[in-house]
């Protein structure tokens, strides 16, 4: 849980954060224009790492926290939920590679993610993708000045849960983004309609649902970063930075320069085009 004040951000600062963002998916763009099976997650790290740095940004998540995390992109596969650290294993076909990515450029971090889908996956999975990016769109339209943090919950958890029947991870949240890359206030993916604080004009932060196919039960691996699904089933991820405005939220990141690169890599489907 972030602790403090929620720091209401100037029209300058957003701009900021809009580049660091957009840094941040030019980077996944870089990985998906490549990926295929046997492609590795040390491979992708690498490309995303210098993709960052020679835009003039440094990698958000190296070395963050205790202990600290040891790579530029969180790539997570199949029932990992997120956090999970690159390797020399190559990739399959049928494998969802939740890419997960933050950049810091001129004092503010960016923060998005997305899950690639290489080939052929059920219908199960195809419909879990396309249900966890629509509740991340649910949970934006929810971000307008005057709405609570509980509407964006509630929106997510209804379509996700109660409309679908997928299980919405509870313990991992959104959070605000600004001159740290996690901020308050905490953004969670379930809620009551009308709880919680107050949303104002300005904010930023991070809406990212996690989905996982069966139980929304997680446990964390003992590299103490890996988070995976309780049953091992899939797990889908996306993620949006937003400000809040009085009409709705507004996109800080920009998953459209994604899209086009899995548009042009014919080893991914593009089950997860679509919302």
């Amino acid at each position: 849980m972030t602790k403090g004040k929620v720091v209401i951000k100037t029209e300058e600062e957003i701009e900021l954060i809009r580049h660091s963002s957009r840094i941040a998916c030019e980077a996944i763009a870089e990985v998906a224009k490549v990926i295929r099976p046997g492609y590795t997650g040390i491979e992708a790290d690498k490309l995303a790492d210098t993709y960052i740095k020679d835009h003039g940004g440094l990698p958000s998540f190296k070395g963050y926290g205790h202990p600290a995390f040891p790579a530029s992109l969180c790539i997570s596969i199949n029932e990992a939920v997120v956090h999970g650290i690159p390797t020399h294993t190559p990739f399959r076909e049928g494998d969802l590679v939740s890419l997960d990515c933050g950049a810091y450029l001129n004092g503010f971090h960016g923060d998005v993610a997305y899950t690639l889908v290489l080939g052929e996956v059920p219908e199960a999975v195809m419909k879990l993708c396309v249900v966890t990016k629509r509740s991340l769109y649910l949970g934006i339209e929810q971000s307008r000045q005057g709405n609570r943090l509980g509407d964006i919950g509630f929106a997510i958890q209804q379509y996700v849960e109660k409309e679908n029947g997928f299980g919405v991870v509870r313990e991992l949240v959104g959070h605000g983004v600004g001159k740290q890359l996690h901020e308050p206030p905490d953004v969670s993916n379930y809620g009551k309609r009308g709880n919680g604080l107050v949303l104002q004009e300005n904010m930023v932060f991070a809406i990212e649902p996690m989905v996982n196919l069966g139980t929304r039960q997680i446990r964390t691996l003992s590299d103490y970063w890996t988070v995976v699904s309780k049953d091992n089933k899939p797990s889908a991820h996306y993620e949006h930075t937003v400000a809040v405005r009085k009409t709705g939220g507004e996109t800080l990141t920009d998953h459209t320069v994604i899209e086009e690169a899995i548009k042009n890599n014919k080893e991914l489907s593009e089950i997860s085009l679509k919302i």
